[in-house]
């Protein structure tokens, strides 16, 4: 199977999220096949949830269209280094591959930070893959959060 990259559609996701007032964070579930299986923005705030990561909306809406706890074999994109909390969702649905656009200093949790899948508690760790549109999510975020301290919110 050749290699094709989510992640234009997982910008367009965060983009979205953004135009909601979100933290623009995009995410892609795609099965082994290459069909994809959901894709979600971050909804953190209009569903009052602080666990509406993109990346758990994206897991959840993929296990729940294929009736299964796990996504054996899915690949994740997602355009922000995914949170401790959401590495361990990622290890838990036992996602084969994750792609990520930017890293995240402040609360990554794959590369950075809690780096959960170097744990010997993960049971289960992807294959990352990261700096996929590396320079366009990070543009993203950082407009948006300029855009935020200028409205002093």
């Amino acid at each position: 199977m050749r290699f094709s990259s989510h992640m234009a559609r997982a910008l367009d996701a965060a983009r979205d999220a953004a135009t909601r007032g979100e933290v623009p964070v995009g995410a892609v579930v795609v099965s082994a096949t290459g069909e994809v299986l959901a894709c979600e923005g971050n909804r953190t705030r209009e569903l009052a949830d602080p666990t509406a990561h993109a990346e758990m909306l994206a897991i959840r809406a993929a296990c729940a269209g294929s009736g299964q706890e796990r996504l054996v074999g899915a690949h994740l994109y997602v355009t922000l280094e995914p949170c401790a909390m959401c590495a361990g969702a990622i290890a838990a649905a036992r996602i084969a591959r994750l792609y990520y656009g930017a890293g995240d200093p402040k609360s990554g949790g794959v590369a950075q930070g809690a780096r959960v899948f170097a744990h010997p508690q993960c049971h289960h760790a992807p294959e990352v893959f990261d700096g996929i549109g590396e320079t366009e999510a990070a543009t993203l975020l950082k407009d948006f959060f300029a855009a935020r301290r200028g409205k002093g919110d």
